[in-house]
């Protein structure tokens, strides 16, 4: 990326430390025009929508040193990287991200963070998820996030039980798209930025990616 830069700006005759300062004030101004979730949900519904889908990601990160290192590695994927969320319509098309949260923390617990199930139920939409959200939605009487059902020990899953999140697995299958389509971004391969720069630029990539998806 380094040598990309530098042979740009030699060949526009300006420094590498401007042109720099360029792309990042390009990619701001792009996320800037990513839509905050409220918006997106809201955009949804009045487009006869019913659900949405959501899921994490990890991004992966270069491994820093020291105590810097610790936060970002994810026991779950055996990797350094920053965890985003996103949110995608019944067609798979990207229309939210959330801001970086370190590689360790929780799905659940960003989503809460986000307050998700808040602003679903104002925008009066569900959510499918997967099952690394399960317990995700305190509600029962209003329940607005659709997950399947995890076997207990010792009580396996009926087998109307296993058709249901068969059915959940279906119905999600359009969020890996989604995502698919951001990751395909070369960027992405291992994020060097801080937590704050990779927001901004994941949201930047998700419009041009909305860009692409919709041409």
């Amino acid at each position: 990326m380094t040598s990309t830069v530098c042979d740009l700006a030699g060949g526009n005759d300006i420094s590498a430390a401007t042109l720099r300062r360029w792309v990042l004030e390009v990619i701001g101004l792009l996320a800037e025009q990513s839509p905050r979730l409220d918006r997106a949900l809201k955009k949804i519904a009045a487009d006869g929508g019913v659900v949405v889908l959501l899921d994490g990601t990890l991004v992966r990160t270069r491994r820093r040193t020291g105590e810097e290192d610790r936060p970002n590695y994810s026991g779950k994927h055996k990797a350094h990287g920053l965890l985003f969320l996103a949110l995608t319509d019944e067609k798979g098309n990207l229309i939210w991200i959330s801001s970086a949260a370190p590689g360790r923390s929780s799905e659940i617990t960003t989503a809460r963070r986000n307050k998700i199930c808040a602003q679903l139920r104002k925008a009066g939409l569900g959510a499918i998820a997967d099952l690394g959200f399960v317990g995700l939605d305190d509600d029962p009487e209003d329940p607005v996030i659709i997950t399947g059902r995890k076997a207990a020990r010792g009580k396996p899953l009926t087998a109307a039980q296993k058709e249901a999140n068969r059915l959940v697995s279906r119905e999600r299958a359009a969020n890996e798209n989604g995502f698919a389509n951001l990751k395909a971004w070369r960027v992405l391969t291992k994020v060097r930025m801080s937590a704050a720069y990779a927001t901004m630029l994941l949201r930047a990539l998700l419009v041009l990616t909305g860009l692409q998806t919709t041409r």
